[in-house]
């Protein structure tokens, strides 16, 4: 996994175009069966895929924490959630509350989150390769792929299956 995680920005660079045009496309006029085709590519790619050998999105980017994340792993931590909010969190500049340091501080030398059973929804739906409407995500999913070597494969694994 390191080999690859050392050459994912690389690839996802030199597939960035054509990925670009890819998704324009998609958006203007998505298969009928997308979700079901996404969901299955999806699904194949993370049963290769050991996120624990990589924890590359904990290492490098942070999730948005709603207001149910909060409360929930405050709650979770002993905590009130405003000291949860002032002690790990951020406002960033969509006003969103963010990590205020990555790696995450929850993510251990195993590559374990300590707090897995609360991680905030954006965390567990990432990299959101699977989501209902995709087409209208794929901004995100671009953003994801320098990233994660599972929304790489999922991205090239739908361009050589769903054709547009």
């Amino acid at each position: 996994m390191d080999e690859f995680l050392k050459k994912l920005p690389k690839l996802a660079k030199e597939s960035s175009k054509e990925t670009t045009a890819y998704f324009a496309k998609l958006k203007k006029k998505p298969p009928k069966q997308l979700d079901y085709m996404m969901q299955e590519l999806h699904d194949t790619v993370f049963d290769t895929v050991d996120c624990l050998s990589c924890a590359n999105c904990c290492k490098t980017t942070g999730p948005l924490f709603t207001r149910a994340d909060i409360d929930r792993i405050a709650k979770h931590l002993k905590m009130k959630s405003a000291q949860f909010v002032s002690q790990y969190l951020k406002v960033d500049e969509d006003n969103d509350y963010v990590l205020q340091q990555v790696p995450c501080t929850f993510l251990g030398g195993d590559n374990y989150c300590s707090i897995y059973d609360q991680r905030p929804k954006a965390c567990s739906e990432f990299p959101h390769t699977n989501r209902k409407k995709f087409h209208q995500i794929t901004a995100i999913t671009q953003k994801n792929i320098p990233i994660c070597p599972a929304a790489y494969k999922v991205v090239e694994a739908m361009k050589n299956k769903i054709k547009l």
